[in-house]
């Protein structure tokens, strides 16, 4: 099973997608995250130290990992709850590797780095609606895009 995890991290590269079809069974969706999980301390002055984060490959099976592919992405902050356990297997040479990945049952979008957000309705179908209601400016980013005091 694996141990239990929430995590919080960044995302670190583009999500990969892939549709896994086995026999005459329905195929089943995978959507695979690289994600830094950070341990940042904040300071005296009100910024942040990185005290020893981790990087780890995140797997959930969702039946919407298609879609989630698309919504993800490299730099958004996310928070995983999942299992971690021990992922082996044996390189071209035939030595055996092992890394630690994380099994999700859920990954949450956390709002550190969001410009903005646009809700839509559901029409009953599975499908979102765009929402035509005005939305608010956002606010302007700093020079780089990030907040140098949040912790990322």
């Amino acid at each position: 099973m694996g141990t239990a995890v929430v995590w919080e991290g960044n995302i670190g590269s583009t999500p990969e997608y892939r549709k896994i079809q086995k026999g005459n069974n329905e195929p089943r969706h995978l959507l695979r995250l690289n994600v830094y999980f950070d341990h940042s301390i904040r300071l005296a002055d009100g910024s942040y130290e990185d005290r020893g984060g981790f990087w780890a490959n995140v797997e959930w099976w969702h039946r919407d990992a298609e879609s989630y592919s698309n919504l993800f992405q490299k730099g958004m902050r996310v928070l995983v709850d999942g299992a971690a356990v021990m992922d082996r297997w044996d390189d071209e040479h035939g030595d055996e590797q092992a890394a630690m990945k994380v099994q999700a049952s859920r990954v949450a979008i956390l709002p550190h780095r969001l410009v903005s957000v646009e809700l839509g309705q559901s029409s009953g179908n599975g499908q979102a609606r765009q929402n035509t209601a005005p939305q608010p400016a956002p606010a302007a980013p700093t020079s780089d895009g990030f907040d140098d005091n949040i912790p990322y």
